[in-house]
């Protein structure tokens, strides 16, 4: 319970709900409530539901909420007798009855959706016998029944539509290409057009090419039915010549047979004749109308979707195992030594048996035919062969005669095969015209269901007559089956006796073999521990010699890599020891450019350079030293002489706007400004 609980809380949270519940909330919701979320479930498997039960009675939502768990096929858990209090739990909201429900509702909701959409058309509406007396009332409520056939085969086409996997895109694109081609041939029609103008007489030619085709394409039909009629000719002239050789060969057994024989053939017939008629045919009569009369019924019922399909599998499989169930019953309360149980079981095996053999005879009576044909020419071939008896007089003309028949044999297959690769060949023409006409009718179906909604609705049909034909064949099975099962029991019963009498002497030699066994399996521990210690022993040494190479070859890589590294220092060395020799060649010899190009006169005058250089720098470091004084008071004198003269420029500024008395007094060679 508390499963189901989770499950619907779960589905009410996500689309197109949005509940926003939980256990503890759902649980402690009001009947009013819980009946309100019930109506939301129905509204979103059919929205003529979508309404607020507070704005209705309550003997309304009742009636309502049955209606649509009857369309739906919802059946309570318990009895058939607990309706009445389903219904009054249903009315007052009761816990125990919405959820499981809620649970069955939100667990099929695309197939009750589908159920619920083909219900507003296939619930066919009553209508009282006394108004269908009126012709304008029985003409309509025909052409309703023949529109709701009508939707059954279009929800049939459009749901093998869906479930073929025909894609819109690639019809889209198949037709923007054919129209693109159209466009192309159009503007060469224009361009051929314009081409054919320029020349004269141009519209007498159209005429005579039209003309021309018209001609061609009577000539290619009458060459067909030329064929046609050859073909024709020629599967007549087989038959007339079938019917010739079958006229010969009646003639000839008329001539060689005895009365007799013709009296046996004629009571074997009679037999066969009467046991047809008598038994078999009726059985196959009995068979078929069973069979229609399971059709009808299965045509009459309501749609079935596929949660019916496997409510019916499993009912097959209760009634199935129920079945098992009572023939071991049976065959466990049928004691063995009863003899008529065994008769009949012999009975109706032999019955069988010789309903089969019926079947068959008529075949062996031909091939028997055939045979002794076959046994009297390969006689007289081998008298021939012998030489011990000679053709004579008639002998020889019913050989010469069946030579004949031979050959017409010969030439009749031949003509046969002939009409038989002609036949095969229209048939496979008509084969593909009607895989390409099944394809387009399939498409047809599966666009149109697509549109009505009802996609899947053919599939199901189908799906349904293939089960209902398989239990039919299963049912037979089984019934035929029985009495086998019993006869196989009691074989098996006194097979394991005769195995059981049969074993005794093999099991008294047995059991020294088995101390013997029991002796060796002993030793065999014995010396597998002995072998177990010795193989422990060893892998432990070989572990050891592992360790060891592994250390003796990190050795060996160590010393590789010493001995790289030695060569090539050696190879620097070298090399460092020839660039001397070649600078004290050089610096010895007495070539002045050889001299020149010594490491040694090139660093010596690099650095005599790099001396003259660094004098120079440091007796200007020395000026700059001497002179740096001077100079720095220089800058302040200059700096000070700015500023004088500003404070001048200032002070004649202030001169000029001044309108008081000013004078200037000289003393000792300075002039000073009295305000």
């Amino acid at each position: 319970m508390s499963d189901q609980l989770k499950f619907i809380v779960e589905k009410l949270n996500k689309e197109p709900f949005k509940k926003n519940l939980n256990l503890i909330t759902f649980d402690s919701l009001e009947p009013m409530q819980l009946l309100q979320v019930l109506n939301d479930v129905f509204a979103e498997i059919d929205s003529k539901h979508s309404i607020d039960i507070r704005e209705e009675m309550p003997d309304q939502t009742a009636k309502r909420m049955l209606s649509i768990l009857g369309i739906l096929k919802y059946k309570p858990p318990g009895n058939s007798g607990d309706m009445s209090t389903f219904r009054q739990g249903l009315v007052v909201g009761s816990k125990p009855i919405i959820h499981p429900l809620l649970y069955w509702l939100l667990q099929k909701t695309n197939e009750l959706k589908k159920r619920a959409y083909l219900a507003r058309f296939l619930v066919k509406m009553e209508v009282p016998a006394e108004f269908l007396q009126e012709d304008i009332v029985f003409e309509t409520y025909k052409q309703y029944e023949e529109l709701m056939e009508n939707f059954k085969t279009l929800h049939k086409e459009c749901e093998q539509l869906k479930t073929s996997g025909f894609s819109t895109a690639e019809i889209r694109r198949d037709i923007s290409a054919m129209e693109e081609e159209k466009d192309q041939l159009i503007k060469r029609v224009e361009r051929l057009k314009k081409r054919v103008e320029t020349v004269q007489n141009h519209q007498r030619m159209l005429e005579i090419a039209s003309q021309l085709r018209v001609e061609k394409e009577r000539e290619e039909s009458l060459t067909q039915q030329k064929q046609e009629q050859r073909n024709q000719l020629f599967s007549a002239e087989q038959k007339l010549q079938r019917a010739q050789q079958q006229l010969k060969n009646m003639r000839h057994a008329a001539v060689d047979a005895k009365p007799e024989g013709l009296m046996k053939r004629v009571e074997e017939e009679i037999k066969f004749n009467s046991y047809m008629v008598s038994e078999k045919l009726p059985k196959e009569v009995e068979n078929k109308r069973l069979a229609l009369s399971f059709m009808q019924r299965v045509v009459n019922e309501q749609v079935i979707d596929q949660g019916d399909l496997t409510e019916l599998e499993a009912k097959i499989q209760e009634v199935n195992a129920e079945i098992n169930h009572l023939i071991e019953k049976r065959m466990r309360s049928v004691p063995m030594d009863d003899k008529l149980t065994l008769f009949r079981q012999q009975a109706a095996i032999i019955a069988r048996k010789k309903e089969t053999k019926a079947e068959e005879l008529q075949e062996a009576k031909e091939e028997i035919a055939n045979l002794e044909r076959e046994i009297a020419q390969k006689s007289s071939q081998a008298r021939d062969n012998d030489g011990s008896e000679m053709l004579r007089g008639d002998e020889f003309k019913r050989y010469v005669s069946k030579l004949r028949g031979k050959s017409l044999v010969f030439k009749k297959k031949r003509q046969e095969l002939a009409e038989l690769t002609a036949e095969y060949g229209v048939l496979q023409r008509t084969e593909q015209l009607l895989k390409q006409r099944h394809d387009s009718m399939q498409q047809q179906l599966q666009t149109i269901e697509q549109k009505r909604g009802i996609s899947g609705y053919s599939d199901t049909q189908e799906e349904l007559e293939r089960v209902s034909a398989l239990k039919s064949e299963v049912d037979e099975m089984k019934g035929r089956t029985l009495d086998d099962m019993s006869n196989m029991v009691k074989k098996l019963n006194s097979m394991i006796e005769d195995k059981k009498s049969g074993l005794a002497p093999v099991i008294k030699e047995l059991r020294p073999l088995r101390q013997k066994c029991q002796e060796l399996t002993q030793e065999y521990d014995e010396k597998k521990a002995q072998y177990d210690s010795c193989a422990a022993g060893l892998e432990s040494n070989c572990s050891k010699l592992e360790q060891e190479v592994r250390g003796l070859q990190e050795e060996c890589s160590q010393a590789e890599t010493q001995y790289h590294y030695i060569n090539l220092m050696k190879k620097i060395a070298e090399v460092q020891i020839q660039r001397a020799t070649d600078e004290m060649k050089a610096y010895v010899s007495p070539d002045s450019q050889e001299r020149r190009k010594a490491l040694r006169d090139q660093y010596s005058k690099n650095i005599q350079e790099q001396e003259n250089l660094g004098k120079k720098l440091r007796e200007k470091q020395k000026s700059i030293r001497e002179s740096h004084g001077p100079n720095m008071k220089q800058v302040k004198m200059w700096k000070d002489f700015e500023q004088l003269m500003e404070c001048k420029k200032m002070c004649f500024l202030k001169q000029q706007n001044q309108s008081s008395t000013e004078r200037i007094i000289q003393e000792g060679g300075e002039d000073r400004l009295i305000l």
